[in-house]
């Protein structure tokens, strides 16, 4: 007779088990090859090729796996490791267990299991002192729609893109600037198809902004002065048709804001070559373009600012 109850019971608690683990075990049916082995198998993406290493718009980052909130923008910060950093996790969504290696301390989402990636302690970058190294394979980005509905969008093309982001996101007012490409026939295109294909993009940036902080005129003005918008052949010692002078206009008020500036400048006796061209989708970089002059600690080869308003 026991051993009846005890075939009962275990059946029953199969039953319960499997009905528990059959969200997440479709999700995991859905994970690609390499979310596999990284979530699964515990592998590491390589630096900075993660999508959400250079981030930092207002949101949630969730579990790739079962969606659990874990971490929030607050606590993210750029440690120029390669990977997304935060000091601090949601409380109780994050468990540290001993790494396999023996030496380091292995995060793991708390509901899921599923693995985030490692912690490190006693590094200083923040005054929490604390860094969650996590690979962007393990998470989703949920943004803060209720913030963002009020940000906007511009962009603008000066030669290399690396240059043009670093003045851009100096400006107070301005969340996120992003290099990547515009104007071109080829969807999704990666550096070496635009420089190598002539597939027609123009090295491009997206400038994320708070209007209420900084008027897209004040942009378009420091995009005229750190760059030369007289070259008509690319900016620089960067010669080509993807380090053209364009700016990519949302609607007729940016366009009518951009002719006047232009206006301004030629009654200054500057003869602009700078091209006013419709939106068009943008296509963001590989991650090991974006902040590059912050990541290298150095300052743009081929961009300066000079004062022509």
């Amino acid at each position: 007779m026991q051993k009846i109850v005890f075939t009962l019971l275990m059946i029953c608690m199969t039953f319960v088990l499997a009905d528990e683990v059959k969200p997440w075990t479709t999700k995991l049916n859905n994970l690609t090859t390499f979310e596999k082995h990284v979530l699964i198998d515990k592998g590491t993406e390589r630096a900075f090729s993660g999508k959400y290493v250079h981030t930092k718009e207002d949101g949630m980052y969730t579990c790739k796996v079962c969606d659990a909130p874990l971490y929030t923008s607050k606590d993210k910060f750029d440690s120029h490791c390669g990977w997304p950093s935060f000091d601090d996790a949601i409380p109780g969504a994050i468990k540290e267990v001993p790494d396999a290696d023996g030496r380091r301390t292995e995060i793991v989402c708390a509901n899921c299991g599923a693995h985030m990636g490692h912690v490190f302690k006693g590094e200083g970058f923040t005054s929490k002192n604390v860094r969650h190294c996590v690979n962007s394979v393990s998470l989703n980005f949920q943004k803060n729609k209720t913030q963002t509905s009020t940000l906007k969008k511009a962009y603008f093309a000066g030669g290399c893109f690396w240059g043009v982001e670093y003045y851009l996101e100096k400006i107070d007012g301005v969340k996120e600037v992003t290099s990547g490409f515009m104007g071109g026939h080829l969807k999704n295109p990666g550096y070496y198809d635009v420089v190598r294909k002539d597939t027609g993009h123009i090295e491009t940036v997206e400038v994320v902004y708070d209007p209420s902080k900084v008027s897209y005129e004040t942009l378009a003005k420091m995009f005229f002065e750190i760059h030369d918008p007289t070259q008509t052949d690319g900016q620089g010692p960067d010669i080509g048709s993807q380090y053209l002078s364009a700016i990519f206009v949302n609607n007729t008020q940016e366009r009518e804001t951009i002719e006047r500036l232009i206006k301004v400048l030629e009654g200054k006796g500057f003869k602009i070559a700078t091209k006013i061209r419709a939106k068009v989708p943008f296509y963001s970089a590989e991650a090991y373009h974006q902040d590059y002059y912050e990541r290298k600690g150095s300052t743009p080869y081929c961009h300066r600012r000079v004062k022509r308003f």
